[in-house]
């Protein structure tokens, strides 16, 4: 049995009774037995990393590396930090953030990095921040460049045209010969990609022909319309696909009421998208970047005034939502981001316009400078319309109005051959 020792001095050996020291402590002795300490009545000195429960699993701590950095860990609860998505590709308009306006986004594959400006569901916008190029942005029908015409009947000689003519948007200039047509025609249709301007349909030959916004230069043939509706109709333009409504039927000898689209992705013939509310040629094209327009037009003695709507979405006949002032055709057709505008047509001067929508009526807001349009081409920017081939057969007049305040056009240059029956595109 162990004898125990009392002393009123520290404790220096075993069978003591242990005694505070002067200031009420314990002296320094080895507790690697005692057990059931509170951990809560620590209140100084540290604690060494050995003695934690640490790593990276399900209830360990977490301790920073010898570089004062975390260790690689799930962090997707986290929240409040403002972090980059790493995708192998680019966001898109329907990305949809969920970090909103200041997300930032990386592509790993080109380097290319993006900051979300608008976080509109299904149209976001992205700009590009980074050493790359090209904003991610929501489709818009509008240019902010160029206009160009294409193809037309020549001067008083009936020879058809190939030219390609393009001027400015941003001064007032006259156009410039940037390059041809496969071969010479008239009565074409017109429609736009971001990238090519596309010509549909000419005198007798159901061709699809498109030339570079980028580098100008001659058209190439990329398909053919799948009903020879050839020409006389009028062209529209969505995000994805060109439209050539109506016109004359080379091979069933008639006017055509068939809605035909072409691919701008993808290069090759037209289908069969629908037909227009009435059989009709010589028509006026506009878009509001979810439906197409085709307004007025003629058949056989007829002319009309009827504003027919489709969507872009799916394929379908079109719908008549409305009349514009006046019944007529051969006419310019332009489209702000709200309305259609038809300048000239069948000998007439003037300038009408429509809501898009549903529901609409025309409105006379202006006329062209010369008092005649005939045959003419349409143009649009962000905020101007353009009508080319003004004043009367075989003219060379490039006029524009404003898509703010309703007036008048003016004369704001010349094509480089006065021609009419022409089509136009824009970028």
């Amino acid at each position: 049995m162990a004898i125990i020792s009392i002393s009123d001095s520290y404790v220096n050996s075993a069978d003591q009774i242990l005694v505070a020291d002067a200031s009420g402590k314990i002296p320094a002795k080895d507790g690697s037995q005692i057990t059931v300490l509170n951990a809560t009545n620590i209140s100084s000195g540290t604690v060494a990393t050995a003695r934690l429960d640490t790593g990276t699993t399900a209830g360990k701590l977490v301790v920073l590396d010898g570089s004062g950095n975390l260790p690689a860990v799930d962090a997707s609860l986290l929240t409040g930090i403002v972090s980059a998505t790493i995708s192998a590709s680019d966001p898109t308009i329907s990305t949809n953030p969920s970090g909103g306006v200041g997300t930032e986004w990386n592509n790993s594959t080109s380097g290319a990095m993006f900051i979300c400006t608008d976080a509109t569901a299904g149209e976001n916008v992205w700009k590009n921040v980074g050493a790359g190029s090209g904003d991610v942005l929501p489709y818009t029908f509008q240019g902010t460049q160029y206009g160009y015409t294409h193809g037309g009947e020549g001067p008083n000689t009936s020879t058809d045209r190939n030219e390609i003519d393009k001027w400015p948007f941003a001064s007032d200039a006259n156009a410039t010969d940037v390059g041809n047509l496969t071969t010479g025609t008239d009565y074409p249709s017109g429609a736009s990609s971001t990238t090519h301007g596309y010509m549909g349909g000419a005198r007798g030959s159901p061709r699809i022909e498109k030339y570079s916004f980028t580098t100008d230069g001659n058209a190439t043939s990329v398909g053919t319309l799948a009903i020879a509706n050839a020409n006389s109709a009028s062209g529209v333009s969505s995000a994805d696909n060109g439209y050539h409504n109506g016109g004359w039927d080379y091979t069933a000898v008639a006017v055509s009421n068939v809605k035909q689209k072409y691919s701008f992705t993808t290069d090759g013939n037209s289908t069969d998208a629908g037909d227009l509310s009435v059989t009709r040629l010589q028509t006026g094209g506009h878009t509001d970047t979810v439906y197409g327009y085709t307004t007025c037009g003629a058949y056989t003695s007829t002319n009309y005034n009827v504003i027919d709507r489709y969507p872009f979405a799916s394929d379908g006949n079109s719908v008549d939502v409305g009349d514009m002032t006046v019944a007529h055709h051969r006419m310019g057709g332009s489209s702000s981001l709200t309305h259609g505008y038809c300048t000239g047509g069948g000998g007439l001067d003037v300038i009408d316009k429509f809501a898009f929508g549903s529901s609409a009526t025309g409105s006379d807001v202006g006329n062209l400078p010369s008092g005649d349009g005939w045959g003419l081409s349409g143009h649009s920017s962000t905020t101007h319309g353009y009508a080319t081939s003004v004043g009367g057969l075989y003219s060379n007049q490039i006029c524009k109005y404003s898509f703010t305040t309703d007036g008048n056009s003016t004369d704001v240059g010349d094509l480089t051959v006065a021609r009419v029956y022409i089509a136009g595109t824009h970028v």
